[in-house]
């Protein structure tokens, strides 16, 4: 009986021995899973086998969400970093790639925005799209020391590594330079897989679930206007009554075949545009609020990336046509306000801290004017070129006009309320024209071209696929920024038939206004990106929108244009470019008209008759 009792005892631990061996099998593998980084792939820096420079090969995957969430991006390709041999930090032998995690929490706490910039080739010397929270980033320090950082992943191993972490884990790697002001991202190249999931079509799915093609943005805009969130006026003002006599004169506006200088295919409907703008040129006054001070308000960045918004502010305060200095006289009030300058000099602010800021602004104007109250902000417009610019001002200026770069419908941007404005890199002020033009068809050798910064999710793809991939597609990644780069990126697109103008960081890119200033046909890869003016010019009459799921047969589906279609494309491209050009005295159809008519035309479109 004793025995039996004991061999009972035995039994039984040994049964539980067995549940906790299991227990903890299943809790390593559990583990193992959460942590260990897609298709097992530790983290290094391994020296260059070239003169002076360190490699870095990067692989990850992409998941997205909320931008206040943590991210994860997928990259293949190898960056150079200009450093002396001793001083590379090889942080794990014999390993062959890179996993970097991205963190998007509002706060961008260890945000730079005077590194990996997209260079194009890099003509602009400043980012497409700034990033959110770069995968890599660098900061120079006084002793002429660069860290690279690696935000929201550890440096060392994949255990070390949250993927749903907001990441306080920061780890830096300091590369000694030869040179404080040499440049450290050099340029980028894409290594090729032959496992197309590394960089494939699934990467979209994850990054871009929903994206909305050129078709149902058609759509949508043929739909009834989008109602404006504020509040109707109990009585229309005799300005309103004016736009309500507008719009019937819109409507019926008498049939134009087409105009001197215009050409109709570039329109929706050209009847309606010259009646809507002849209209704006004899009727339209807009009053500037003198409130706000510089250089938040009233002092234009008129070069770089973001100076659309400036040129517009520039040229539309003081202006004797449109302005006024009565408010009881204008149709339309302008928050004259720059985006850029306001990220600028509340650097470290969080969006939020800077929503704040202009909700304030927004207060004070309604305090003391009677007209944002009178319409809840419906009359009143905003032209913003920055990235954050729609996320900042969609609550506190949410109903006003909103003219913004970052024309993304699938987020915060409204079709028939806002306004798509052109990204206009402006290298002079003096002369914002130079350099205009290219070669004719018959001289274009090169089938497409495209160079620029690896921001966002989308031109590691591209290149995967078509770097190196066909003699007459030129695609690669950024290019050194000295002054014959420089020319050569000027050259290419003036040599090539078709440009791609892919999407960085966020939908726009300045390759757009680009293309068209060299002649060259965009081809547009940016899902849900709604073009400058789409509601009223016919983007499809010279360009080419492909969607990002499509890039495996970029090169296929440009061939299967016709030349005779190429060419009437191409004679598009060079009637739609006086839209896009910046003058120090605005001319008729420019884009200072342009975006001012948009505005116009949005609102009388919300009037109701």
């Amino acid at each position: 009986m004793e025995i039996a009792a004991v061999t009972q005892r035995l039994y039984n631990f040994e049964i539980r021995r067995l549940v906790f061996i299991i227990g903890v099998a299943v809790v390593v593998v559990v583990l193992n899973q959460c942590f260990e980084l897609p298709y097992g792939k530790g983290f290094y820096f391994s020296p260059a086998d070239t003169d002076s420079a360190s490699v870095v090969t990067v692989l990850g995957n992409v998941s997205s969400s909320n931008d206040s969430e943590s991210r994860k991006i997928d990259v293949v390709g190898v960056v150079r970093v200009m450093s002396n041999d001793s001083d590379v930090v090889e942080l794990e032998k014999n390993a062959s790639k890179v996993t970097v995690g991205i963190n998007r929490s509002d706060d961008d706490k260890f945000r730079n925005e005077s590194v990996l910039k997209d260079s194009g080739i890099d003509e602009s010397n400043t980012a497409d799209n700034e990033p959110k929270t770069s995968s890599v980033s660098e900061f120079h320090s006084e002793d002429g020391m660069v860290s690279v950082v690696a935000q929201g992943a550890s440096t060392y191993s994949p255990e070390n590594i949250d993927a749903g972490s907001k990441g306080d884990i920061k780890q830096a790697t300091k590369i000694q330079v030869e040179d404080k002001k040499t440049e450290p991202l050099h340029f980028v190249s894409i290594t090729s897989h032959d496992n197309s999931s590394l960089t494939g079509i699934s990467t979209l799915k994850k990054w871009n679930p929903r994206p909305i093609s050129l078709s149902q943005m058609n759509s949508l805009l043929l739909q009834s206007p989008i109602s404006s969130s504020s509040k109707n006026p109990r009585q229309y003002s005799t300005r309103d009554r004016e736009l309500q006599s507008v719009k019937v004169k819109i409507e019926n506006a008498p049939i134009i075949r087409d105009n001197p200088g215009l050409s109709a295919s570039v329109f929706r409907n050209i009847s309606k545009f010259m009646r809507s703008y002849d209209l704006m040129e004899q009727k339209l006054k807009v009053y500037v609020y003198t409130e706000g001070e510089k250089p938040i308000f009233h002092q234009p960045l008129m070069r770089g990336i973001y100076a659309s918004e400036g040129w517009f502010m520039k040229l539309i305060e003081g202006n004797k046509k449109y302005s006024v200095r009565d408010p009881r006289k204008a149709h339309l009030f302008y928050l004259p306000f720059d985006s850029h300058m306001l990220r600028l000099k509340l650097n470290g602010t969080s969006k939020k801290g800077l929503e704040m800021y202009l909700k304030r602004y927004v207060g004070v104007i309604a305090k003391k004017y009677p007209f944002w109250n009178r319409t809840g902000g419906a009359d009143h417009f905003l032209v913003a070129c920055h990235d954050w610019a729609p996320k900042i001002t969609s609550k506190c200026m949410g109903s006003c006009i909103r003219s913004l770069c970052n024309a993304n419908i699938a987020r915060d941007f409204k079709i028939g309320k806002d306004t798509s404005l052109p990204v206009t890199y402006i290298k002079s002020v003096e002369d914002p024209l130079a350099d205009l033009g290219g070669k004719p068809a018959s001289e274009r050798s090169i089938l497409a071209f495209f160079a620029g910064g690896m921001h966002g999710y989308l031109r590691p793809i591209l290149l995967h696929y078509w770097e190196n991939k066909a003699p007459d597609m030129k695609i690669v990644g950024p290019m050194p920024r000295d002054t014959e780069s420089k020319r050569l990126y000027r050259d290419y697109m003036k040599s090539s038939k078709y440009c791609v103008c892919a999407r960085g960081y966020e939908v726009h890119t300045p390759r757009v206004v680009e293309a068209i200033f060299h002649e060259c046909v965009p081809v547009i890869i940016a899902d849900s990106y709604v073009p400058p003016f789409f509601e009223v010019i016919n983007w499809e009459s010279f360009s080419v929108f492909i969607q990002e799921k499509d890039i495996p047969n970029l090169r296929n589906i440009l061939l299967s244009i016709s030349d005779e279609k190429y060419l009437k494309m191409k004679s598009e491209v060079k009637m739609v470019q006086q839209h896009f050009f910046w003058h120090k005295k605005p001319v008729k159809y420019d884009l200072f008209h342009m975006v001012l008519h948009s505005v116009w035309y949005n609102r009388i479109l919300q009037i109701k008759k």
